[in-house]
């Protein structure tokens, strides 16, 4: 059974700093990608940054790249997502994910709240 817990949300002020992490537990196959969403009010939950898990490559979206970086410690199974110059807009709950490729199968973490507020 998959299994992820997150922490470090909080509140900061902009331009401040955070960093997520994700640890994944009863992970049995390697064909996947971690990552993290966020849903703010009123809006669709979207995607932020992935790894893919085989080689360690990411992507990070173009509305948080140059500020926000998605790293993991393989050893762990585990993913971060440091999080620099926050902005108001990046205010939202913050979804970790597992996607398990050939089955097309989709894992969430309970989600933390990230709150960027003067």
């Amino acid at each position: 059974q998959v299994q992820l817990v997150e922490s470090g949300g909080g509140s900061v002020q902009p331009g401040g700093s955070l960093r997520l992490s994700c640890a994944a537990s009863g992970i049995d196959f390697r064909q996947r990608y971690m990552g993290w969403y966020r849903q703010a009010p009123g809006k669709e939950r979207e995607i932020v940054a992935s790894i893919y898990w085989p080689s360690g490559t990411t992507h990070v979206e173009e509305a948080v790249k140059g500020r926000f970086t998605i790293s993991r410690d393989s050893a762990e199974n585990t993913v971060y997502l440091q999080m620099n110059n926050l902005k108001p807009e990046d205010t939202a709950v913050y979804y970790c994910n597992v996607r398990r490729i050939l089955r097309h199968e989709d894992y969430w973490g309970q989600g933390t709240q990230v709150t960027v507020s003067y």
